[in-house]
């Protein structure tokens, strides 16, 4: 599915990998969000489901170190983390 995404608001991708569209059908997926407590409009997010669930395996080593590391540091570095749903064609 995805790798880990930096994100900004100027929407700048640091790290992005997509499995291509079967069908070519829109397709509703989700991503948990890790907001930087003192960069606005910058943090990390992740792929996940409806209920904020990361699947681990299907993350790459980097992304998977970058997930631990915010989990780690929430309230230090990141807020405490929210599921968006965002709209992959």
């Amino acid at each position: 599915m995805f790798g880990s995404m930096a994100w900004s608001s100027n929407a700048l991708i640091d790290e992005v990998t997509r499995r291509p569209d079967v069908n070519a059908t829109t397709e509703q997926v989700y991503e948990l969000r890790f907001t930087s407590l003192f960069n606005e409009g910058r943090g990390l997010a992740f792929p996940c489901d409806a209920r904020g669930h990361v699947d681990l395996d299907q993350l790459s080593e980097r992304s998977r170190a970058n997930y631990f590391f915010a989990r780690s540091v929430i309230g230090r570095n990141f807020s405490a983390p929210a599921v968006r749903s965002a709209t992959v064609h």
